[in-house]
Order: C-alpha cells, then structure tokens, then sequence
C-alpha cells in the first residue's frame, strides 16, 4: 500500500529539508492492525501527545487519529508506522516556528515471529551497549534509535530473539525492540523509565489490566541481583505481544503461570 504524507497518497516520504531526517526531530508509533482496526490506539496516540508536548511540536491529534483510522482502515491487515516530523526547515539546529508538522503514514506485513518464542519462550543477548540517561527524552518513541540499531547489530546467532539493554549505571532497562517484566512472589516488577527507555503502549496496557485483577504491580531500579532473583521473566510489546524470557546468559526461568495469565490477555488486546 502506498505510504501517506499529510494525508494524500505520495511517491517521496520526505522533503529533504524535513527535520526528521536532519536531526531525528521527531516522534513515532509503530502499530499493529487488524480488520482495518488500530490496536491499542488510544494508548498509541497517548504516547504521542506526550512527546509533543515534551519536544513542542503543535501537532492536530485529532486529526492524526482520523488518518489512522482512515489508513488502518484501507490495509486492512499489518502492521501501520506513523512518523511524526517537525516539518521543515533551513540548515542549523533553530526550528523555523512557522513550519507544519508533516504526518507520515506507512503500512507493512503483518509481523511474523516463530510459535516457539510465545510457546516456549526466548533467550536474551547480553548487550554492552548502554542507554545514556536523558530524563527530557526517556519514555518517549523519538526518532533517534541509533543507541537500539547499535544494540542490534551485537548479534546475528538466531538463537537469540532479543536483547537485553542496561543504562550507563548498568540497571536492567529493557530489550532492543521490547519492555521487560519480571515475576517475584506473585508480583510484576518493571524497570524505571524516568531516565531512558521507551515506555512502551503494552506495557502501559499490562500495567493497567494488572492493576484491575489485583496483580501488585512495581515501577522500580532493577539489578542483576533482582533478575537473577525473579520467578519469572516475560518482554512484551505492541506487535507480538508477550514473550517468556527462558535464558539470559547463565540464567534460566520457566514459563510460569502469571506470564501465561498475562499472555492471554495480550492476546485479547491485539485481537489476535
């Protein structure tokens, strides 16, 4: 399907000038559909009205999520990444206050992972690249990814469907392209975002329906200690959903019953 800029079908994803491409000035959401419908659309949109604000971009929410739907609507099936730029601008670093947003749209296949990485779990790559520590941008899905595509190229073994990403004072954080959860004495425990990270929408999810069934659930630092420690171990995201963590270097966990509880429910929230 052909990509969107500012809501019309376009050739060219971008004018040269766009600051996205300059200075990675900008923000993204990557999301999946089904039956024409985004999921966790409210949650996406939520994420990117905070990162307007954060980076102040005066961006038309409403009207971003009428071309969403719009745009899910005529894929169909996939998965829709939304690019959100701060539009053009001349050379240097100072924005032009008087350039627009621009909004692209682009549709992909439907993600396709191995069964065996929800059914039997993963194991991790330890990564040695480290998240530098910027509170301004932590959370947020902004278009410089460089520390995530570093991270990536650490591996090519196939054994490995993720890896595990530290900060610089070498608290656990999150995966490459996913948020971590552990399991301890009944209770989920996630990593801290106030510092780096992305703040990922099925994590916000899982967090929420947790909350609603009386799961005690923990925004905390995490150590090695902590991870070596855990019942459990699971990553989820937007797309797959949940994943059980099996291995991450000498480390082993089974795939218990909280993660599968949590599972099915990732499952009804995709629709899938």
């Amino acid at each position: 399907m052909q990509s969107w800029v500012d809501g019309q079908p376009a050739n060219a994803l971008a004018s040269l000038k766009d600051r996205g491409l300059a200075y990675g000035d900008g923000l993204f959401e990557t999301i999946a559909v089904k039956a024409g419908k985004p999921q966790l659309l409210d949650l996406h949109l939520q994420r990117l009205a905070l990162g307007c604000t954060r980076l102040a971009i005066v961006a038309d929410q409403a009207l971003i999520r009428s071309e969403l739907l719009a745009y899910a609507q005529a894929m169909g099936e996939g998965v829709l990444k939304l690019i959100l730029t701060r539009g053009d601008s001349l050379r240097g670093y100072s924005a032009n206050p008087e350039a627009q947003p621009r909004r692209i749209l682009q549709a992909g296949p439907a993600a396709t992972y191995p069964q065996a990485h929800a059914e039997q779990g993963i194991q991790l790559f330890d990564c040695a690249t480290r998240l530098a520590e910027q509170p301004l941008l932590a959370g947020l899905k902004h278009l410089n990814r460089l520390e995530q595509v570093i991270a990536r190229s650490e591996w090519q073994d196939p054994a490995y469907a993720e890896g595990l990403m530290r900060d610089t004072s070498g608290r656990i954080i999150e995966g490459v392209f996913s948020n971590l959860f552990l399991v301890r004495d009944g209770a989920l425990l996630t990593p801290d975002l106030q510092r780096c990270g992305v703040a990922g929408v099925m994590r916000a999810a899982l967090l929420a329906e947790a909350g609603q069934l009386g799961i005690p659930c923990h925004v905390s630092d995490i150590s090695l200690k902590q991870l070596q420690q855990a019942d459990e171990l699971f990553l989820c995201n937007s797309v797959y959903g949940i994943w059980p963590v099996r291995g991450f270097a000498e480390l082993s966990w089974p795939v218990g019953p909280l993660t599968r509880k949590l599972q099915g429910i990732a499952r009804t929230l995709l629709d899938v």
